[in-house]
């Protein structure tokens, strides 16, 4: 008996592809908000056999939850959208997370410094 091979690409691909795609259309359609012109997406997974993609993005907006309550609100124009440009039968759900990477690097970065001041 042959055993069929997991294709896990897959789901970096698609992630990847649906990354690529909503940077687009926050780009193009809501370039004029305030809010959602600041954010930058970073990075995506995709969960559940491909149902989700959870996508990591980063906001030059210091208040995180305007920008999250704002991305939740067009989550549902997102997403139709991201249908009309992926040429795939099922088009999974997305989420946003935000991504506090580039913070505690930063944080590092000055717990460092002070230790080396120390010396």
């Amino acid at each position: 008996m042959i055993k069929r091979q997991n294709n896990s690409n897959r789901s970096a691909r698609i992630a990847s592809k649906v990354q690529t795609l909503v940077a687009e259309i926050l780009r193009d359609d809501f370039s004029d908000d305030n809010l959602l012109s600041g954010v930058s997406l970073v990075g995506s997974v995709a969960h559940g056999g491909l149902q989700f993609v959870r996508l990591f993005y980063y906001s030059r907006n210091q208040n995180v939850d305007v920008v999250q309550k704002r991305l939740d609100e067009v989550t549902k124009t997102i997403r139709y959208e991201l249908a009309n440009r992926m040429n795939q039968k099922y088009v999974p759900d997305i989420r946003f997370e935000y991504d506090d990477t580039l913070e505690k690097a930063a944080r590092i970065d000055e717990l460092l410094d002070n230790l080396q001041d120390e010396k």
